[in-house]
């Protein structure tokens, strides 16, 4: 019996998917603006990947055999990691929440940064028991 190629197809197909798609793709690479503020491009990176293969007789008494891969990958931009004076946002670049429960959700990160530096300040106020 002749070697398979498939397991061969496959493997190619994923070292170039692998080469395309890093993390360096999804996290981009940080963007320093004079004033201080960090921006960290973010993607999102959608892959769709499918094999087949198959060997048989022909009619004339040789064997046959066909091996096929088909692949796509999808990314656009969701926003971009903001970081100043040591706080981190994020910032989308789709576009604005239609909903109530959409905007609340966006705010959520906000939220936490503020609670976060109410309670570094009050901390910072109270004297030290000594």
């Amino acid at each position: 019996m002749e070697k398979s190629y498939l397991g061969e197809v496959m493997n190619i197909s994923m070292t170039k998917i692998k080469e395309m798609v890093d993390v360096n793709t999804v996290i981009g690479d940080p963007v320093f603006t004079p004033d201080g503020i960090t921006l960290i491009p973010v993607s999102q990176v959608s892959l769709g990947l499918a094999t087949g293969g198959g060997e048989g007789g022909l009619k004339n008494g040789n064997n046959g055999m066909g091996a096929g891969v088909g692949s796509g990958v999808k990314m656009y931009p969701l926003g971009f990691l903001v970081v100043k004076d040591g706080l981190v946002r994020f910032v989308s670049t789709k576009a604005p929440a239609d909903t109530f429960l959409d905007r609340a959700l966006d705010m959520i990160p906000e939220v936490f940064d503020r609670v976060e530096n109410l309670i570094n300040n009050v901390k910072n106020k109270q004297p030290d028991e000594a």
